[in-house]
């Protein structure tokens, strides 16, 4: 599929960019920089609420929830013209991507209100609690315990690897509601605002760099939180959960086909015309046109784990030969190593090791590169569990 043939989606990529020629912040303005994924500073508040208030925030969604009811092509078209500016699309990237995608799937009236426009209007920020100690990638695993008692839950438990929650307003938090019932049945999903009593983030650095704070351990202490803040019936968190991610993996490819573009601009001296820089191109085409069969009519919803393995591990292999070509040069921190843009995130121009230590997200997050080969086996090849 080749979008440019629809004068329709060329027509609103157009809109969209004048929008952008008229309102985009400047450097000045811009001048502080988020400190985690979950702190947004003002004048990216003040940017997040005009893309909703235009409609350009999320534009597949209705005009109350941030969009223009834009088509599957169209809403690639904005993320887009976004990547093509270098314009990161949130700085609080899981509050919008993932709590609140799922709070207008899954939440009742009042939740949409009282959260989810909120969040989208960069009003509070969010962050996701899944992650455990001993419950990673296996999220049925979880031990988090929510008792009810009457009206309200009382919860108990231990988050890790909380992206930005000690900066976020709210937790979307998986806990085990009913311990008797198969793993995958006994979850539920719960809005806990991290002012609550009992909730403690605790910033930790992470192999990204010695000032990175942005993972998080979360501890639950006898939490209370009303029944009004369950997302989803009670005890169907496993569905919510996989909704989450699916919203977070359904235009993923885009941002891997972003970081492989940077790599080929950034990474020319590493080997330009040997085997892997080839390589590194022919990756790139490919994850474009296998994302575009996408968004054709025929599209096989399991086939978005083939876009994330081939993504994530194209963008992790080609960093770690960009690492390896320079050496000693690519260790120092801070470095920029690509042209700094006040729109984007500074990650995705750091240091050469630092851009591959940050590469292990993407093979990780969403569900792990082995979560995704196991799903290409059963539902795209056939193979039996």
């Amino acid at each position: 599929m080749k979008l440019a043939d629809d004068p329709e989606v060329e027509e609103f990529r157009a809109r969209f960019s004048a929008f952008l020629d008229a309102h985009l912040p400047t450097e000045a303005e811009a001048r502080e920089r988020p400190r985690s994924s979950a702190h947004v500073p003002d004048w990216a508040r003040r940017w997040q609420r005009a893309l909703f208030e235009n409609g350009w925030l999320l534009p597949g969604r209705p005009p109350e929830y941030g969009g223009r009811n834009a088509t599957l092509p169209q809403q690639l078209a904005h993320l887009e013209e976004l990547a093509h500016r270098r314009i990161y699309h949130s700085f609080n990237p899981q509050g919008l991507g993932i709590i609140a995608a799922s709070l207008l799937s899954f939440g009742t009236h009042e939740q949409k209100r009282r959260w989810a426009v909120p969040i989208l209007r960069a009003e509070i920020t969010a962050a996701l609690g899944m992650s455990e100690p001993e419950a990673g990638s296996d999220l049925a695993s979880l031990r988090t315990r929510a008792v009810l008692d009457g009206d309200t839950f009382t919860v108990n438990g231990q988050k890790i690897w909380t992206s930005g929650a000690h900066d976020a307003d709210v937790l979307l938090t998986f806990v085990r509601t009913d311990p008797d019932a198969p793993k995958h049945k006994g979850l539920s999903a719960l809005l806990i605002p991290t002012a609550s009593d009992g909730v403690v983030c605790r910033p930790f650095g992470s192999i990204a760099a010695e000032d990175d704070h942005d993972f998080n351990e979360v501890f639950l202490t006898d939490v209370r939180v009303p029944r009004e803040n369950l997302v989803g019936p009670l005890g169907e968190g496993w569905r919510v959960a996989n909704g989450s991610l699916g919203h977070e993996r359904t235009l993923l490819w885009l941002s891997y086909a972003e970081r492989l573009q940077d790599l080929v601009r950034d990474a020319e001296d590493a080997g330009t015309g040997q085997e892997w820089y080839a390589t590194l191109l022919m990756d790139l085409t490919a994850l474009r046109l296998l994302g575009y069969r996408q968004l054709g009519p025929d599209r096989n919803p399991a086939e978005i784990s083939v876009l994330k393995l081939l993504g994530s591990e194209a963008v992790q292999a080609a960093s770690l030969h960009a690492l390896e070509a320079h050496g000693a040069d690519a260790l120092p921190h801070p470095a920029r190593t690509g042209p700094y843009h006040h729109m984007n995130n500074e990650d995705f121009v750091s240091s050469w090791f630092e851009r591959y230590a940050r590469s292990f997200a993407g093979t990780i997050a969403g569900g792990t590169s082995e979560i995704q080969r196991n799903i290409i086996a059963e539902r795209i090849l056939g193979l039996p569990r």
